[in-house]
């Protein structure tokens, strides 16, 4: 029986295609910039994204935190959001490894940062503060997507007060989808973007981090300083190539899916679940009285991976279909006709 995962987006399996162009990828030491396939990519990624140049990472995670030494030196600080990947799951890499001070703000509900609450929190130039140095916005934020009118404001701002501006772009590709325009009308925005290729992108392995030529020339010293020299790393760069050229598009059926999941679950009178607030590909649903955990426990055991405390977070992506979708929210309805019967 096939597991139906949906924990996170990061969990699918590499299509045949990009098994065959791993497979085939011509590569070289990219430590010397001669790997082809990742030159390769990286010149894709720049393109899309319509900056100068970019860089292949390992992870989102190593991507975010080159970006944050590439624009922060020791004793300057970054606004971030209080829930937001580079600040809380990131294992604090930003003060422990560069000596970067976080200044974390509340997220409003639809994802951003109040941008009053912004201005208040930079710090004035005064040698009893850190300096502010960088604002970092994360898109989509649990699902959400920032508007394009919001983005302009926030670069708008960031510019007035000499601030830098870094997307944590790990699903930007969805947040395109949702709003029907090209990345680059997110990434013009912004100094530096980080997209994960290994999330909906559906890529086995990395990120790339896109920028200026200056900016990127002196994040992939970083990088190197982070032990992110990967040899002839084309072998996952061509994976990542097929995610770009071929599953951009198709991002739109796994927010569709997440829409179908979201609006099963709320005919469920012991789920509370709100289909009109999912956007893209997560979908977050509270039990009214049972707690969550027997519900996963049932679940798992009939091959169906979900997880989560208080709220559980549910995520579509290329490896769930729609008729998962209708096996999930058959065998979730048969939890609760049991738990009635007892």
């Amino acid at each position: 029986m096939k597991t139906i995962d949906l924990r996170s987006d990061t969990v699918t399996r590499p299509t045949p295609l990009m098994r065959a162009a791993m497979a085939q990828a011509v590569v070289g030491d990219d430590v010397y910039g001669e790997d082809p396939t990742v030159n390769r990519l990286e010149a894709l990624a720049a393109a899309l994204l319509g900056k100068e140049a970019a860089l292949f990472v390992s992870s989102g995670t190593q991507s975010n935190l080159t970006a944050l030494l590439s624009h922060c030196e020791r004793g300057d600080e970054y606004l971030v959001g209080q829930q937001a990947h580079t600040y809380r799951w990131e294992g604090g890499g930003a003060a422990v490894l560069g000596g970067i001070q976080p200044q974390p703000l509340d997220f409003e509900a639809d994802g951003s940062l109040d941008l009053v609450k912004v201005a208040g929190a930079i710090k004035p130039d005064d040698y009893h503060f850190a300096r502010s140095r960088l604002l970092c916005l994360e898109n989509t934020q649990a699902g959400k997507v920032l508007p394009l009118a919001y983005l302009e404001s926030a670069a708008r701002l960031a510019a007035e007060r000499g601030l830098r501006l870094h997307l944590d772009g790990a699903r930007a590709f969805n947040a395109a989808v949702k709003l029907g325009v090209p990345i680059q009308a997110i990434a013009t925005h912004f100094d530096s973007v980080s997209v994960c290729l290994s999330k909906g992108l559906g890529a086995p392995v990395g990120s790339v981090l896109c920028g200026s030529s200056g900016f990127i020339k002196k994040a992939r010293r970083w990088r190197k300083v982070l032990g992110g020299g990967m040899r002839q790393a084309g072998i996952v760069a061509a994976a990542g190539i097929v995610a770009l050229e071929r599953h951009i598009d198709r991002l739109a059926e796994d927010h569709a899916n997440a829409r179908l999941l979201a609006e099963g679950l709320a005919r469920l009178d012991e789920l509370q679940v709100d289909p009109a607030s999912v956007q893209t590909n997560m979908v977050f649903v509270t039990l009214r009285r049972e707690q969550p955990a027997a519900l996963v426990e049932y679940l798992n055991r009939h091959d169906i991976l979900i997880d989560g405390a208080e709220t559980l977070r549910l995520v579509t992506h290329l490896d769930v279909t729609a008729e998962d979708i209708k096996t999930t929210l058959e065998k979730i309805e048969d939890f609760f006709a049991g738990q009635s019967n007892r």
